[in-house]
């Protein structure tokens, strides 16, 4: 009788072991696959995170080694070889991108996308900087009047959220403007391929969630772009010039949302006219703008986008609200008046000051869209 009790213990045991090894092979089948880091070393090598982004080593500006290792949330620079001189073209644009480049798309992207049919196109960055390295950390944010997946694009905006060293943007300055509710240094050249309009940050930014299509309007307002051009990617990373292991960007997010959504879209049958009418006197001037509506949709959250000549600054305005004072400048509507009905019209007015010759904006665009002058 013991030894059939020991029997009936040992079954018992055994029984439970079974069990236990049974949920613990499921715990782990249910447990999420970390992904493993994969780090990259080849010239314009690449690989994909989160199953929606493309993280890029291009090492374009120098035969110096640089790595990268790819994260599941972004990536960091591993090796970065030599350096250039900082008064000419950076060693590389380490990055990770939502769209096309070179012919290389990232997986599901909706880019290209023709800039008047996006409604809105929200993006998150986060960055770890390093000491003992001179670089820029921007976005890049290409351009061109074609849907193109190859080669370069027409226009490109770099967003420059922090810069070390004696670096600086292609061309010369030409300003200041407030965009997406931040003060910006701006930039504009061409580097013998294309247009080149920057945004330089005053001072270093870690993190920031904001609209690119913000930045967009800014280059249809400068003659940069026009609303039937096409946004072909949304890219985010590093130009260093010397060192710059250890740069990070540790997260990062991008989305393309189309039609008449939240964030100000118009849909594809958008258009517009701007009429600007003025009373000016020795050093100063009002102006009344009036925008129509000459589209069969509605245009929700208008923002119309224009810049000023130089030596105008604004004062004071009504019934809109303006982000900047000067240059570059994008009027938005208030409650009351933040829809236009297809065929109606919103009006608003701002006065202002001005030194020289007094001249009217040269172009309009109404949330990406170029509008023609009445």
């Amino acid at each position: 009788m013991q030894q059939l009790k020991n029997h009936g213990t040992m079954h018992t045991l055994f029984a439970a072991l079974l069990a236990s090894l049974v949920a613990l092979a499921a715990l782990i089948t249910a447990a999420p696959a970390s992904h493993a880091d994969t780090t990259i070393c080849e010239q314009f090598g690449s690989t994909t995170i989160q199953g929606r982004y493309v993280v890029q080593n291009n090492r374009w500006g120098t035969d110096a080694t640089q790595c990268i290792t790819a994260t599941d949330s972004g990536f960091r620079i591993a090796q970065a070889d030599g350096s250039v001189p900082t008064n000419g073209a950076p060693k590389s644009y380490p990055s990770v991108f939502n769209g096309c480049h070179y012919t290389n798309c990232s997986p599901g992207t909706n880019l290209p996308a023709r800039l008047g049919s996006i409604a809105s196109a929200p993006t998150s960055i986060s960055y770890s900087y390093v000491s003992g390295a001179q670089y820029d950390a921007a976005y890049d944010i290409w351009l061109d009047p074609t849907p193109r997946t190859d080669g370069v694009n027409r226009t490109e905006i770099m967003i420059w959220l922090n810069r070390v060293g004696p670096v600086q943007p292609v061309g010369s300055l030409t300003g200041s403007s407030t965009v997406a509710g931040r003060s910006w240094q701006v930039w504009s050249g061409n580097n013998g391929t294309n247009d080149v309009l920057s945004f330089v940050a005053p001072s270093a930014i870690d993190s920031w969630n904001f609209d690119v299509m913000d930045f967009v309007r800014q280059a249809v307002a400068r003659g940069l772009a026009q609303g039937n051009w096409y946004l072909t990617s949304v890219q985010a990373g590093f130009e260093p010039w010397q060192n710059g292991a250890g740069l990070a960007v540790t997260s990062f997010s991008s989305a393309v949302n189309l039609g008449g959504g939240t964030g100000g879209g118009t849909g594809g049958s958008s258009a517009c006219k701007v009429a600007y009418g003025t009373n000016v006197w020795q050093g100063g001037f009002t102006a009344e703008v009036t925008v129509t509506n000459t589209g069969s949709s509605p245009v929700d959250a208008w923002k119309l986008a224009f810049t000023l000549p130089a030596g105008q600054r604004v004062t004071s305005a009504w019934s809109a609200q303006l982000s900047s004072s000067s240059g570059a400048v994008t009027a938005g509507g208030m409650a009351y008046n933040a829809s236009i009905a297809p065929g109606g019209q919103v009006s608003f007015g701002f006065q202002g000051t001005y030194d020289g010759a007094f001249a009217k904006p040269a172009a309009f665009s109404l949330n990406g869209t170029s509008c023609t002058s009445a």
